[in-house]
């Protein structure tokens, strides 16, 4: 019974939340106000998101170490993977702050009071797993063109990359393989998360809601994943440390977009962390 809790939530007859469509408009305002909760208290959230910056520099050092230097880039697009599981303390400060309750950084570990939270954790699994796909897919990829010898620094690596044509053709699979990987997160977790947080709905409505949204969507969930994918980049750029900002403004405006992209529940089916 627990097991099917986690799949298809707390009722017996899972009801679907009804999905509207949005526009860019919509992105817009989920934005501004990832930024509005963001600046509302940028002390506290900084301090959660210098996790992202410090996870980001390890994770550099680990590569050079072990002589993992062409997973470096993987590693690094691959926060665009993980994200989603990894906002989900920001996603329960914005449903505070909604709500009208106390917001500090301690209040991001109330999700952990969530019935929600075994669905949580195994939808968090589920992008684990496709993570550690897209490092191995990225490895046999660089294998299959390069053989198993790896550059001995980042700048022989950069250099073998961008100054010969197997680099280039690396360039070009790599990153419509990762485009693969992306869409199909994009896909079962853009609200996935904020919807478990926000009621007791189970994996499998999670991600079909999730689906359905991108599906009515299209275009402007598109959007969302080059808004996030340019924010990630640009706070990777100088040593990870733009991530402080970018993921908790990411966060914040998810829990948003979530609000505008699914109706309200009825009250009955609200299962909110307290």
């Amino acid at each position: 019974m627990a097991h099917f809790h986690i799949v298809a939530g707390a009722t017996e007859t899972p009801a679907h939340p009804v999905v509207r469509k949005i526009t860019p408009a919509d992105l817009k305002e989920a934005l501004a106000r990832g930024f509005d909760d963001f600046w509302a208290m940028p002390s506290h959230l900084v301090f959660l998101g210098l996790i992202y910056p410090i996870l980001g520099v390890c994770l550099a050092a680990l590569t050079f170490s072990n002589n993992a230097v062409p997973l470096l880039y993987p590693l690094a697009s691959g926060f665009a993977l993980v994200g989603p599981f990894a906002a989900i303390g920001l996603y329960e400060i914005s449903r505070r702050r909604e709500l009208g309750l106390s917001t500090s950084w301690q209040d991001a570990f109330d999700v952990l009071k969530s019935p929600s939270i075994p669905a949580i954790a195994a939808l968090g699994v589920v992008l684990l797993v496709i993570f550690l796909v897209w490092l191995t897919s990225a490895r046999m990829l660089y294998q299959s063109i390069f053989g198993y010898e790896v550059p001995a620094s980042y700048s022989g690596f950069i250099n073998q990359v961008l100054a010969t044509s197997e680099g280039m053709r690396l360039i070009v699979i790599g990153n419509i393989l990762g485009f693969c990987f992306a869409v199909a997160v994009l896909s079962i977790s853009v609200i996935s998360f904020p919807l478990l947080l926000d009621r007791d709905v189970g994996v499998a409505v999670a991600i079909y809601t999730s689906i359905k949204a991108v599906v009515m969507n299209p275009l402007t969930m598109a959007l969302w994943g080059l808004v996030v994918a340019a924010g990630l980049l640009v706070g990777s750029l100088p040593l990870f440390v733009g991530l402080a900002i970018v993921m908790p403004v990411l966060g914040h405006a998810t829990w948003h977009l979530y609000r505008r992209v699914v109706e309200p529940p009825h009250p009955d089916e609200a299962h909110p962390a307290v």
